[in-house]
């Protein structure tokens, strides 16, 4: 399904889920306040006008990209506008707090214009690869920045204020940083998949090939320390040996990268408060309600118990939308935990429902980093959908209690401007290298003779046409 075809599935898919998005949305005014809400028609519009605006940019800047992408980031990005205009009646209520899905919806068209811009100006994401230092440089800027700002907020530094804005410059860091790890690894793969010394029995990298991924292990240690955020050093890091072992194949990268996560997190666990903290409440969460002189040290949140009470309360099928109580989890209802509201109010039909789509979001990355020709394309993509399946699943083990929970924002749910407008340009990069794969794919001629089913090995077919030019036959010929 390619070209013209392709945009119209994109089209009906977007139309099925502003139909999905915008039903939400009067559910949820309907069980609050019991009458449509006066803002369905503006928020309706709004949301036809983004899906309008995004469909005509893929179909004039990527005709040919994956018609699946689009349509399911917008369902997402629409249901974390539903959401959390949801939780601003309850916050209102319980808190006296300002509403936030004003702010978010302007975020949100914020991060679609930007999303546009790339895929006008990126006609080539090639052209990327020329960048790489530059763009190496730049995120590790935005990566470290919030440690040289005073203050933290919720225990992490992972602010920057300028003025009265502030953003998290991570959110940023992270798509950089997969565009240089795609463009070093096309370079450097051949050396980082050569052979190295057996040490009881595992085959472990040389010394001078082990030099970057300690560096990256070294830098994940420095956030975890410095700014006491624990979401983003585990992405920098994982993502980091996820796409090691695509380029090289070699499982020794992931023993390698797992046994350094355990023994720096084991350190910084044991030295930082903040952190520690964390652990403590994730393995003995309702060891908050006991007597304060009775409680582990370091306990001081009720966020992880509230989040598995919310889960609990809302069973299969949820207590319906509107009808919970998810201001009990506090500030964090809006960011990470904001899975738990879809827990209790769509109880585990809706989180499953949730993670599918982000699973299907995945799934085409990857199915686009497959369909790649180009090197630095299917690093880049299969990089871009590593990034983002492996933040939704440290902040979904985080709010369920798999893992301690790390204060990263879910993508597209979530509320928040960096989020928002990072994840919309991760969508545009991956756009970007689908139309370029399935234009090329479709553009190949098909072959004139008949080929076998199996490929040929590349280095030993290689050698036999060299061996048979030269007029040396092939080992063993009479």
């Amino acid at each position: 399904m390619r070209g013209l075809n392709a945009r119209r599935a994109e089209a009906l898919l977007l139309a099925l889920a502003l139909t999905v998005v915008v039903y939400g949305y009067a559910a949820a005014g309907l069980a609050l306040t019991g009458e449509l809400p006066g803002g369905l028609f503006g928020f309706g519009v709004s949301q036809l006008c983004l899906a309008t605006v995004t469909h005509l940019a893929v179909r004039r800047f990527a005709p040919y990209a994956d018609p699946l992408i689009l349509p399911l980031a917008f369902l997402l990005t629409g249901l974390g506008l539903v959401l959390i205009q949801r939780l601003d009646h309850a916050y209102a209520r319980r808190f006296e707090s300002a509403p936030a899905s004003g702010g978010q919806l302007v975020w949100t068209v914020l991060a679609v214009a930007a999303a546009v811009v790339v895929l006008w100006a990126l006609r080539d994401y090639r052209q990327l690869q020329r960048y790489l230092y530059v763009t190496m440089a730049a995120s590790l800027a935005l990566l470290m920045a919030p440690a040289f700002f005073p203050g933290d907020t919720y225990g992490a530094k992972r602010w920057v204020y300028l003025g009265p804005l502030s953003f998290q410059p991570g959110e940023f860091a992270k798509v950089g940083i997969v565009v240089f790890f795609a463009g070093f690894l096309v370079l450097n793969r051949d050396a980082l998949a050569c052979t190295g010394r057996r040490v009881l029995g595992m085959t472990l990298p040389h010394g001078r090939q082990i030099g970057p991924i300690a560096a990256v292990w070294l830098l994940s240690l420095l956030v975890l320390v410095f700014e006491r955020d624990l979401g983003t050093s585990l992405l920098f890091f994982g993502v980091f040996v996820v796409m090691l072992y695509i380029a090289t194949e070699r499982t020794n990268w992931v023993a390698c990268g797992i046994a350094m996560t355990l023994v720096g997190a084991a350190a910084v666990g044991a030295t930082e408060p903040h952190v520690r903290g964390r652990i403590v409440a994730w393995l003995h969460p309702f060891d908050i309600y006991l007597p304060p002189d009775q409680r582990p040290a370091g306990l001081v949140s009720d966020q992880a118990a509230q989040a598995l009470f919310s889960f609990g309360s809302g069973g299969v099928t949820g207590t319906g939308l509107g009808q919970g109580h998810p201001e009990l989890i506090g500030f964090a209802g809006r960011s990470d935990f904001i899975l738990t509201t879809v827990g209790e109010e769509l109880g585990l039909a809706g989180v499953m429902a949730v993670l599918l789509l982000y699973t299907l979001l995945v799934a085409r990355g990857f199915r686009t980093a497959l369909t790649c020709g180009n090197p630095f394309g299917k690093l880049l993509a299969a990089g871009l959908s590593v990034v983002l399946g492996f933040q939704v699943f440290i902040i979904a083990a985080g709010v369920t209690g798999l893992m301690p929970f790390t204060g990263k924002a879910l993508p597209f749910l979530a509320q928040g401007g960096s989020s928002m407008v990072a994840n919309w340009l991760l969508i545009a990069l991956l756009l970007a290298v689908s139309h370029q794969a399935r234009r090329d794919l479709g553009q190949q001629e098909p072959p004139s003779d008949a080929e076998p089913d199996h490929p040929e090995p590349v280095d030993g077919g290689r050698r036999e046409r060299r061996l048979v030019q030269a007029g040396q036959g092939l080992p063993g010929d009479g």
